[in-house]
């Protein structure tokens, strides 16, 4: 579903009509109906009230279920995270940021590599 799609339908499983959607979020009500059409797309302030009226997440209006976060073995690592104590948990997340620190660190330094290699013009 695309975030036309959702903005319409969560503005519908409120109950609001989009003139008290438009009301709401501050913007005239013809500017709501290009939102909902896809012919155009809010300002980032004007989809933060648009969150807020909601009450939804930012990820749940731009983002299909299941499109962002962990596979699904990641997630029953995850669950199984959320049952150690303090100390082990700290423990992993510290593991887990310097694994990725190690990540970025060499995908910058292949991309320094890169464009050392480029021809000079």
């Amino acid at each position: 579903m695309s975030f036309p799609q959702r903005l319409a339908a969560l503005r519908k499983e409120r109950g609001l009509t989009q003139q008290q959607m438009a009301d709401t979020i501050g913007v005239h009500i013809s500017q709501l109906r290009r939102y909902e059409a896809g012919t155009t797309q809010p300002t980032i302030e004007v989809f933060r009230r648009t969150v807020l009226a909601l009450s939804v997440s930012a990820d749940m209006l731009l983002f299909d279920e299941g499109e962002r976060g962990p596979d699904d073995r990641l997630k029953l690592q995850f669950e199984a995270i959320s049952k150690l104590d303090d100390k082990e948990r700290e423990a992993l997340e510290t593991v887990i940021s310097s694994v990725l620190h190690m990540h970025d660190a060499k995908r910058w330094t292949q991309a320094a590599t890169k464009r050392d290699s480029l021809p000079v013009q």
